[in-house]
C-alpha cells in the first residue's frame, strides 16, 4: 500500500466510472427509491453525457452489486437494500458518502468483530518472523510524535491490511477491500485533531496484538483485537457526539 494513500490526488473518472459512482450515490441516497424503474437510456445518456454503450455497462456494473435489475421492455429497476453486496467497496463508499446512521456503524462495527478477531487469531498460529516483524514496525510507527489524524489513519488501516494478509486465509485477504473502505469511511467521521494520548493509545493497543501474535497465542490475540475494535467504535461515536454530528 502507498504512503501516499489518503493524501493523493484524486484520479479523473472515467465516463463509466462516473456513471457507475454516480447513480450508486443517488440509488443508495435514495433518490431513487426499491422498486423504482429508473429513467430510460436516452435521458440518463443525456443527463450524464455518455453514449448509450457506456450507460449499458455501467447498468452491468450496478446490477453486479446488487442494486439494480435491468429486464427487457421493463426497465431498470432499483432492488430492495436486502440485495446490495455491502462486503462491495464501492457500496460501502457510497454509505458513507450520503451519510450513515448510528445502526449502520454498529453493524459495521459487528462485522469487523466477527472477521478481524479470528484473523488476528489465525496470523497467531500462522504468520511469519517476517509477517510478525513487519506488523511490530507498523504497531510501533503509530506512536510517532509527527502524526497527524490523517497520517495516523493510514497506519493504522495499513497495520490491518497486513494482519489479515499474515492470517494466510485466502478470504481474509479478500475482505481487506471492506475492511479498507470501512476505516477510511470512518476516518471521515472522526475528529480531524489527534491529539498525544490518542496517538499513545493507538499504538500500545496495536502493539498488544503483535505480543499476542509473537507469542502464538491465538484466543490473546483474539481478545486485543476486539479490544481495538470496541475501543475505536467508543472514540467514533464519542468525537461524532463532540462536534454535533452523531447519528440519530
Amino acid at each position: 500500500m502507498s504512503p501516499g494513500r489518503f493524501a493523493r490526488q484524486p484520479v479523473k473518472r472515467s465516463s463509466h466510472g462516473h456513471v457507475v459512482d454516480e447513480l450508486g450515490r443517488a440509488v443508495i441516497g435514495g433518490e431513487f427509491a426499491a422498486g423504482d424503474i429508473l429513467p430510460g437510456d436516452v435521458e440518463l445518456a443525456a443527463r450524464f453525457k455518455v453514449s448509450r454503450t457506456v450507460l449499458r455497462e455501467a447498468m452491468k456494473t450496478l446490477a453486479a452489486k446488487g442494486l439494480v435489475f435491468p429486464r427487457a421492455r421493463i426497465g431498470t429497476r432499483v432492488m430492495p437494500r436486502a440485495h446490495w453486496n455491502l462486503f462491495d467497496s464501492d457500496v460501502l463508499s457510497w454509505h458513507f458518502s450520503v451519510g450513515v446512521d448510528e445502526d449502520f456503524l454498529k453493524h459495521l462495527s459487528e462485522i469487523r468483530l466477527a472477521l478481524e478477531p479470528y484473523a488476528a487469531a489465525l496470523a497467531a498460529e500462522r504468520a511469519s518472523d517476517a509477517d510478525i516483524a513487519q506488523m511490530m514496525r507498523l504497531a510501533v510507527a503509530m506512536g510517532n510524535n509527527d502524526h497527524s489524524a490523517e497520517t495516523l489513519a493510514h497506519a493504522d488501516l495499513e497495520f490491518h491490511l497486513h494482519l489479515l494478509e499474515a492470517s494466510l486465509n485466502p478470504f481474509m485477504r479478500t475482505v481487506g477491500n471492506l475492511i479498507e473502505a470501512a476505516l477510511i469511511g470512518v476516518f471521515k467521521l472522526t475528529n480531524p485533531n489527534a491529539d498525544r494520548s490518542e496517538i499513545d493509545r493507538v499504538a500500545v493497543t496495536h502493539i498488544r496484538i503483535v505480543e499476542e501474535i509473537r507469542r502464538g497465542d491465538a484466543e490473546g490475540a483474539r481478545q486485543a483485537m476486539e479490544d481495538v475494535i470496541r475501543a475505536g467504535q467508543q472514540r467514533l461515536m464519542s468525537d461524532l457526539t463532540v462536534q454535533g454530528r452523531r447519528p440519530s
